[in-house]
């Protein structure tokens, strides 16, 4: 048996693993890789593999970065099956859906814009002179239905006729409908077949809504081996979900090779008891200064996690209660799959709220924003207000116009819940407002580039690490500590390598049997 690691290997985005034995090809997680837009998009279009040869894929989880390109798989000729948790099944349903239209969306109007600077430059050639705004307002006009609206059926026709090679989405809306399909929803504990010699079983992560440890058991020349896959790991004693499993069943215990995350592998979270109370400042301060919260958070769990939080805050009259705006169409359908699944609750949530017959998610003082014209007023809105949005690490979406809107303003806070991978507008938001708070707040605030334009960054930046749903290395090693589990051998992936190689490295001198593999390399099972 051979396990070959083709994403997230020394770097955290692109999950892929792919199990090869003498029946069967299965394939953990199939995610897009995020970063520089340009090193992005030559990786993901391809697949280093022959989708026709996979026998079933087996999803840890619905983030993009481990599901973004199933639609790819799908669509070029895949015919297994594709088996995860019922809420990761169900979350997919809006996160694909999600993934094809931003790609959709991107595609469309970078080709509006090549085929504007075309028509403009033939326009100049023609008569020799520099265009007038209203001569460029004029091909706007024969590109657009209205002010906002391209009229990609004019555009699409110009693109051909002038001979331009246009954007094209990875896949499209139709194609990630085509995709889920494929899907089947299983509980946890409950071993599935996923080929003619092996099957799986799902154990729950703590990672987000429906993620899972996977086991994989192959009996393969007469003989059993078995592969623990982790997914991404998440925290102890964090509300809404259960913790990461400890207890495996006695058949699933010997792991021959354990595949392992390792996003905070040098990495320690400040205690989740200090949550609340650093939350509480943060809103506090930015209220008396007569400012905006502004928090980039994943759809997926960590908007969630912010509103239980925050719930909680408001239900002990431990903040003034500002109005809180969730700005993602996306945030605001993954928060009605959460309530779907109570199922997956730890009993603190139970107690605090389902008990006493109250969603955590929804109270009176949370607005979902719908439309795009809600969102431009929200933009302009100068009265205190908390507002979560997407994307997580700043990369596109509506965060973007909230931070144009406010990123200049020192009354206001950025307020950074989540992991900002290289390369991201979020990391050097970070970077700089630690650069500039260290400063003093004096001399010129540092230039931030986006949407075309430099913005000074005058908002306080916060980072908060608790809110993190991935463990971090020393949570991680209690989940191998005190697990029953018996490993052979780990491979440390989904980590930057500096992180992935000082965890292998940790556990090697804690006695376990760690390597860190590099994308393409292999790994033999006897």
């Amino acid at each position: 048996m051979d396990i070959t690691f083709y994403g997230a290997a020394r770097e955290v985005t692109g999950s892929m693993h792919l199990i090869a034995t003498e029946n069967d090809r299965i394939l953990l997680d199939c995610g897009m890789f995020q970063g520089r837009r340009k090193e992005t998009e030559e990786k993901n279009r391809r697949l280093p593999f022959d989708p026709q040869n996979i026998t079933s894929l087996v999803l840890s989880h619905a983030h993009i970065d481990h599901s973004g390109r199933i639609p790819l798989l799908t669509k070029n000729n895949f015919v297994g099956r594709i088996v995860c948790t019922r809420a990761t099944q169900d979350a997919c349903e809006y996160l694909l859906m999600d993934s094809a239209h931003i790609q959709e969306s991107d595609a469309n109007y970078l080709n509006y814009k090549t085929l504007r600077s075309v028509l403009s430059q033939k326009k100049t050639l023609h008569v020799k002179k520099r265009n007038s705004k209203k001569e460029l307002n004029d091909i706007k006009k024969i590109l657009k239905k209205d002010r906002h609206q391209l009229d990609m059926e004019k555009i699409n026709e110009l693109i051909q006729k002038h001979h331009i090679d246009a954007v094209r989405p990875i896949y499209s809306i139709e194609d990630a409908k085509h995709a889920l399909s494929f899907f089947e929803g299983h509980p946890y504990r409950n071993p599935i077949v996923i080929g003619k010699d092996s099957s799986c079983t799902f154990y729950e992560a703590g990672h987000i809504l429906g993620s899972a440890i996977s086991i994989i058991k192959v009996i393969e020349n007469g003989r059993s081996r078995t592969i623990c896959y982790t997914g991404d790991i998440g925290r102890f004693d964090k509300p809404i979900i259960k913790d990461p499993a400890l207890h495996f069943e006695e058949t699933d215990r010997n792991i021959d090779l354990m595949i392992m995350e390792s996003t905070y592998g040098n990495r320690f979270h400040e205690p989740l008891q200090n949550l609340k109370p650093r939350l509480k400042k943060v809103l506090t301060d930015t209220v008396e200064r007569g400012g905006t919260v502004i928090i980039p958070a994943f759809a997926y769990g960590r908007t969630q996690e912010l509103l239980y939080v925050l719930h909680e805050l408001y239900n002990d009259n431990e903040v003034q209660p500002v109005p809180i705006f969730v700005d993602s169409p996306l945030a605001t359908n993954i928060t009605r799959v959460f309530g779907e699944h109570p199922e997956v609750y730890d009993r603190e949530t139970h107690e605090t709220f389902l008990a006493k017959g109250k969603n955590p998610f929804f109270f009176d003082k949370i607005h979902f924003v719908g439309s795009v014209e809600e969102s431009m007023a929200l933009n302009r809105s100068q009265k205190p207000h908390i507002v979560i949005t997407a994307s997580g690490m700043c990369e596109a979406g509506r965060i973007l116009h909230h931070l144009r809107h406010k990123i200049h303003n020192p009354r206001n806070t950025i307020l950074i819940v989540g992991y900002m991978a290289q390369n991201t507008l979020g990391r050097r938001i970070i970077e700089q407002g630690a650069k500039y708070e260290k400063s003093g707040r004096t001399g010129s605030p540092p230039l931030l580039k986006f949407l075309n334009k430099e913005y000074p960054l005058k908002a306080h930046v916060v980072k908060l690490s608790g809110f993190s749903a991935h463990g971090d290395r020393n949570e991680m090693f209690r989940f191998l500590k005190e697990s029953n589990l018996r490993i052979n051998k780990i491979a440390v992936v989904h980590g930057e390598e500096d992180q992935a190689l000082s965890f292998a490295k940790f556990l090697n001198n804690q006695g376990f049997s760690a390597i860190v593999p590099k994308s393409g390399d292999t790994v033999h099972i006897e």
